[in-house]
């Protein structure tokens, strides 16, 4: 008797996966079940003990000490008590062996089914338990079934779930297959514990890294963020946390062999592992490999980066329909605008150009001025006498020089008014070049103080009326 009961207790367990304490346990609570209902009152608190070592079952009904027994199935008198145990005290509680004689044949007709239900309670709880502490982690799993909504994996113990948006459109799965998987939850349901897993999450791509790099799984090298694409490609941004380790290089491997056993695992997924850097611009610069970039610039505010690369690496900067560009703003979490350089000398001459005509525009504000002494080519502008030799005449104005004045009169605030307005009670202020340009100014008064008017030729000599309109306009400027 013992010897069978242990086989089969063993054989049981073993082919549950069940601890032998669990299948114990679960037999007795069978028992107790079938006792209740054939040999039991109901209400009867009993219980049943299997010995392991024997096979013998024995089932026992607790019972209240009291003074003198009222109720037979739930109390027992103190003098019956102490007939069993001397130490039984009023209020006790006492278990009394009550074995049925017919237990045996009764009891595995009965149970079984009770003990099959709670065998697969047991073995239901077991799993949960086991898959609960793997979410987040990575199993293997065989395909078993394929349907339209969903593929099911045998992961030996339990069956697992991969529903199509977690599956990689390009895969091609088949029964029998080999995958290794991202356990995404784990949930209890009538039917048992529900493993749902991924093939497409990015997180898969750094167990498989953690699993093919030891430098990762110990710790010398970290992950600092992934970007994936399924089935297409993906970027891994790594670091070094010890001086002197190349965390590219140890990802890689020797002639490629750690990376490439992931690609494989990945059914040819390309995947670029670049370094990660503190510094933005040098981390953008980074991520958009295997492209050479030129400059970065950073827009802090709106988070932003301008990127440069030579005329000839745009393409492969951008990648096919945008793919490299889009996965390097996933990985740095910056919004990435890549130019050429062709195309940024060609912003700069339209800036330059525009710089031009707003200079133009401002020396045909200035000779709106004052249209008397602007019409006049021998009669200097009021105020800036001299400056014709720094301009030169209106008409022979230079692209360079009216690009000079204009760079110049940006910086300020120029407020002009006709001359009309100088006649009014209270003028407004007029500003002139020589507050723009004194250093011009300076030296026309220079010039005109080393030269005499008997020197003067009588082509520049000023006419009289002219003249005495200037010296008018000054009296009126001074009061």
């Amino acid at each position: 008797m013992k010897t069978e009961f242990m086989v089969a207790l063993t054989q049981l367990s073993a082919e549950k996966h069940l601890p032998k304490e669990v299948v114990l346990s679960a037999i007795e609570t069978a028992l107790v079940s079938a006792y209740r209902k054939d040999a039991f009152v109901a209400g009867q608190d009993i219980s049943a003990k299997i010995n392991p070592n024997t096979g013998e079952v024995k089932v026992y009904v607790r019972k209240t000490v009291v003074e003198k027994a009222a109720d037979s199935l739930h109390e027992i008198s103190i003098s019956e008590a102490q007939k069993k145990d001397k130490n039984v005290q009023l209020g006790d509680i006492v278990s009394i062996e009550s074995t049925p004689p017919n237990a045996g044949r009764i009891a595995a007709q009965t149970a079984r089914q009770v003990i099959l239900q709670r065998l697969h309670e047991a073995e239901h709880h077991a799993i949960f338990e086991e898959f609960t502490g793997k979410e987040g982690d990575i199993v293997t799993g065989m395909v078993q079934r394929i349907t339209p909504e969903q593929i099911h994996i045998d992961l030996g113990k339990a069956e697992a779930i991969l529903p199509g948006v977690e599956q990689v459109h390009n895969e091609r799965y088949r029964v029998g297959q080999r995958l290794k998987l991202y356990v995404l939850e784990v949930t209890k349901s009538s039917r048992g514990p529900q493993i749902l897993v991924s093939r497409s999450h990015r997180y898969l791509l750094r167990r498989l890294f953690e699993l093919e790099i030891p430098e990762i799984y110990g710790g010398t090298i970290d992950i600092k963020s992934i970007a994936r694409e399924p089935g297409y490609r993906s970027k891994v941004a790594v670091a070094a946390r010890q001086e002197g380790v190349d965390p590219v290089g140890c990802c890689v491997g020797l002639r490629g062999i750690r990376i490439q056993n992931i690609v494989n695992e990945l059914r040819g997924e390309k995947i670029d592992v670049v370094e990660w850097s503190d510094d933005p611009a040098t981390f953008i610069a980074n991520a958009l490999s295997p492209a050479q970039v030129s400059s970065v610039e950073l827009n802090q505010a709106e988070n932003t980066a301008v990127v440069t690369v030579p005329d000839k690496q745009l393409s492969l900067a951008i990648g096919k329909e945008g793919q490299n560009a889009r996965l390097a703003a996933k990985l740095t979490g910056w919004r990435i605008d890549i130019k050429s350089t062709s195309a940024v000398e060609a912003e700069k001459a339209s800036m330059g150009k525009k710089a031009v005509a707003a200079g133009k525009k401002v020396v045909a504000e200035r000779e709106e001025i004052i249209p008397e002494f602007a019409a006049s080519e021998e009669v200097p502008i009021p105020g800036v006498e001299g400056e014709e030799e720094i301009l030169g005449e209106p008409e022979s104005v230079t692209e360079e020089k009216a690009e000079e004045v204009g760079a110049a009169v940006s910086d300020f605030d120029l407020v002009l008014a006709a001359p009309s307005a100088a006649k009014s009670a209270e003028p407004k202020q007029i500003r002139f070049a020589e507050d723009i340009l004194p250093g011009r100014a300076s030296k026309a008064k220079k010039k005109k103080a080393s030269k005499k008017e008997s020197d003067v030729p009588a082509s520049k000599s000023r006419p009289k009326k002219a003249r005495q309109k200037r010296l008018a306009y000054e009296e009126e400027l001074e009061e």
